[in-house]
């Protein structure tokens, strides 16, 4: 199945994800409530759902369904369904949700769109920075923001680890935590510092932009990396596992091409992807 509007691949599914994230987007910043509380949790007592995660998984799945009936979805809050058309939607409508519930602003919306298992399509919405990313395979990355137009997306210039801003997450089991201080303790006299955003989305796009030379990060599930990784990718950056894999749940890792050998063998020496 080829999806084409125009002569542009994808189109259709790059417009749909669009609006998809845009109206989620706007969702969670427009309609948080004050007494936000949490609905559930996850992994750990610390690991939370707000009701905000589930209503904008359920906008997401619903306008997207509505268009596509056909299509299949995995969505971190629950949204299952095989599909029949070839593509599936990869949904995290809330891509930090420690964040949102704290009212600290790092915090997005990502849709990636799979064609036969291939991500075709990637799009993070973060609207408390008024910015979204968008990729189509073998179409570069771009954003829209504060500036004029779509930007095209390049990742920074070769830079040897040492002089390197890297970024990683922490899982919310603590004994997974504990571990992964250590590595992180071992990685920093050798960079030129680490930053913990909380939201894999975003670090993966600020790899992307230039923003960071590198991202790591143990315990990732499909939803939380798709969009950002093909981001990532077509905006030049290296992205995988351990070494002669791809991303997975024991590693994710994107980077800056100079980097991006040195990082990975070096987490592979600290044992990253295990206790």
């Amino acid at each position: 199945m080829t999806d084409t509007q125009n002569g542009r691949p994808y189109a259709d599914l790059l417009g749909l994800a669009q609006e998809a994230a845009r109206r989620a987007g706007e969702l969670l910043r427009d309609g948080r409530p004050a007494d936000l509380a949490v609905a559930h949790t996850k992994s750990s007592p610390i690991d939370v759902v707000t009701e905000m995660d589930i209503a904008a998984e359920k906008l997401i799945t619903d306008l997207i369904s509505g268009r596509r009936p056909d299509d299949g979805f995995l969505g971190e809050e629950g949204a299952s369904a095989a599909g029949t058309s070839g593509v599936r939607w990869v949904i995290d409508p809330l891509d930090g949700t420690v964040n949102y519930l704290y009212g600290l602003p790092t915090w997005a919306v990502s849709i990636a769109a799979e064609q036969d298992g291939e991500t075709v399509v990637g799009v993070v919405a973060a609207p408390m920075r008024g910015e979204t990313y968008h990729a189509v395979r073998g179409g570069g990355a771009w954003a829209t923001g504060a500036w004029e137009g779509e930007r095209a997306l390049s990742c920074r210039t070769a830079t040897p680890l040492t002089h390197a801003l890297v970024s990683t997450g922490f899982n919310y089991v603590a004994e997974v935590r504990a571990h992964q201080a250590e590595v992180a303790a071992r990685l920093v006299p050798l960079v030129r510092d680490i930053r913990r955003g909380g939201s894999a989305a975003i670090d993966l796009c600020d790899v992307a932009c230039g923003r960071l030379d590198g991202y790591y990060e143990r315990g990732l599930h499909p939803w939380d990396l798709a969009a950002g990784d093909l981001i990532a990718r077509e905006a030049g950056a290296l992205t995988g596992g351990r070494p002669g894999e791809r991303p997975t749940g024991e590693l994710t890792l994107a980077a800056t091409p100079g980097v991006f050998e040195p990082l990975q063998h070096l987490l592979e020496d600290a044992g990253a992807w295990h206790d």
